[in-house]
C-alpha cells in the first residue's frame, strides 16, 4: 500500500514532557513513601530491598522494541495505576512483589517510549535539548515529590489514592494531543557484536547508576527514618537528594563536551565519595542536606552521561535500540543494588559505606579507563 507523501509534522515536545513530569511527580513520591508505608501493612522492613529488586526484575522483563507513542504511553501508565491500587487494596507481601513486578514492566515501557519520543529523528543539537528537557521534568517531577511524604504521609490509603490520581492525570497531555507521535523512522536492532562492542564505561555507567538509584530509592527513606521520626524532614532530605541531581544536569552537557566522559564519569563518582565522607564525619542535619544533594548529584548524573557515551560515533537508526541496552543495563544494577545494599543497613558501615565503597570503585575503574585513552578521542 502506497502512502501519499506528506510533509512531516514535528511532534510536539511538551506532550511527552508534561506527561513525564507529572509522572515523575507520582513516582517520585510512591517510591520515596513505599518503604515507609510497610509498618503499616505488618510488613518486615527486611522486604524494603526485595520491593525494591522485583520492581526492576520487572523492568527487565520489558519487550525491548519500539512501541506506539501516545497510546503506549498512556497503557503503561495506567498499568502502572492499576499495580499502585492493587497494592492499595491488599497488605500481603506476596501479592506487593507481584504488583512491583508488573510496576517494572509498566515504566520500562514509559522510559523507552519518552526516550524515543523525545530522541527520534531530530538533529543532535535538538536530541541533546530534548535530553535535557526530559531529564530536567523527570528530576524536577521527582523532586516535587519527594515533598508529598510531609504534605500527604505515609500512613492510609491515601499515599496510593494520591499516586493514582496524580498517574491518570498524567495521561491527559497524550489522551488531547492526538496527533502528538513523532514522525515514524526506521530503527534497527543491534547485532550480539555490536551490542558486545558498545563502549563497556557506558554499560558500567548505567549499571552503577542503577545500583546506586535503586538502593537510594529503595533504602535511603528507611536509613532516614530510622536517624529522625520526622517525616517532613525525611521528604525534605530526599528532596534536597533529588534537587541536587536536577541542579547538574545543565552542566553535564556543558561539561561532556569539554572532558572525555570517562573522566566525568570518575569526577561525578568521586564527588559521590566526597558526600558520604561527609556524613560519616558530621551527621547533622545541615551537613546531611549539602551529603545528600552532592550525593544526588553524583547518582543522578552518572546515567546521562553514560548513555551519550553509549550513543557517540552511533548512526541515528541505532540509538533507540543502545538506549535500550543501556536501560537492560541500568535495570540489572536496580534490581540486585538495594539487596546487597540492604545487608550493610544494620552494620556499621551502613548504606552511606556501600555508596562509598561502589562509588569509589567506580572511580578508579573510570580513571584507570580515561588515562589509557588516547587524547585524539578526548575531545568526543
Amino acid at each position: 500500500m502506497i502512502e501519499h507523501a506528506t510533509t512531516p509534522v514535528k511532534s510536539p515536545v511538551w506532550v511527552p514532557i508534561l506527561g513525564l513530569t507529572i509522572f515523575a511527580v507520582a513516582s517520585g513520591y510512591f517510591m520515596s513513601v513505599l518503604p515507609l508505608t510497610l509498618v503499616n501493612h505488618h510488613i518486615p522492613n527486611a522486604a524494603a530491598g526485595w520491593l525494591a529488586s522485583i520492581y526492576y526484575f520487572g523492568l527487565l522483563a520489558a519487550v525491548i522494541k519500539k512501541v506506539g507513542h501516545r497510546i503506549a504511553f498512556m497503557g503503561f501508565v495506567a498499568i502502572l495505576a492499576a499495580s499502585v491500587a492493587f497494592m492499595g487494596l491488599t497488605s500481603t507481601l506476596g501479592l506487593w512483589m507481584a504488583s512491583r513486578f508488573v510496576a517494572g514492566f509498566a515504566v520500562a515501557g514509559i522510559f523507552v517510549v519518552i526516550e524515543s519520543w523525545l530522541l527520534i529523528g531530530d538533529s543532535k543539537e535538538e536530541r541533546a535539548k530534548n535530553l535535557g528537557l526530559y531529564m530536567t521534568a523527570l528530576y524536577g517531577g521527582t523532586t516535587v515529590g519527594q515533598f508529598g511524604i510531609g504534605l500527604i504521609g505515609a500512613s492510609g490509603s491515601l499515599p496510593f489514592i494520591a499516586t493514582v490520581t496524580l498517574l491518570l492525570v498524567a495521561m491527559i497531555p497524550a489522551m488531547t494531543a492526538k496527533q502528538a507521535n513523532p514522525a515514524q523512522e526506521e530503527h534497527v536492532s543491534l547485532s550480539l557484536q555490536q551490542i558486545l562492542a558498545l563502549s563497556k564505561p557506558a554499560l558500567i555507567g548505567c549499571l552503577v547508576s542503577g545500583i546506586v538509584m535503586g538502593s537510594i530509592y529503595g533504602l535511603l527513606p528507611l536509613a532516614l527514618r530510622a536517624a529522625t521520626s520526622n517525616l517532613e524532614q525525611v521528604g525534605s532530605l530526599l528532596a534536597a537528594t533529588v534537587l541536587g541531581g536536577m541542579s547538574i544536569q545543565p552542566v553535564l552537557s556543558k561539561l561532556s563536551c569539554r572532558i572525555p566522559k570517562t573522566l566525568l564519569l570518575a569526577l561525578v563518582s568521586l564527588l559521590g565519595v566526597f558526600a558520604m565522607g561527609l556524613v560519616h564525619l558530621d551527621n547533622s542535619y545541615g551537613v546531611q542536606v549539602m551529603a545528600l544533594a552532592l550525593l544526588g548529584m553524583s547518582a543522578f548524573a552518572l546515567y546521562p552521561i553514560a548513555i551519550t557515551l553509549a550513543c557517540d560515533g552511533l548512526e541515528s537508526a541505532s540509538i533507540v535500540s543502545a538506549t535500550q541496552i543501556m536501560l537492560f543495563s541500568y535495570s540489572v544494577g536496580s534490581a540486585f543494588g538495594p539487596v546487597a545494599a540492604n545487608y550493610l543497613m544494620h552494620t556499621e558501615t551502613g548504606l552511606t559505606g556501600f555508596f562509598f565503597a561502589v562509588l569509589l570503585t567506580t572511580a578508579i575503574y573510570m580513571l584507570m579507563v580515561s588515562l589509557r585513552t588516547k587524547p585524539t578521542a578526548l575531545a568526543q
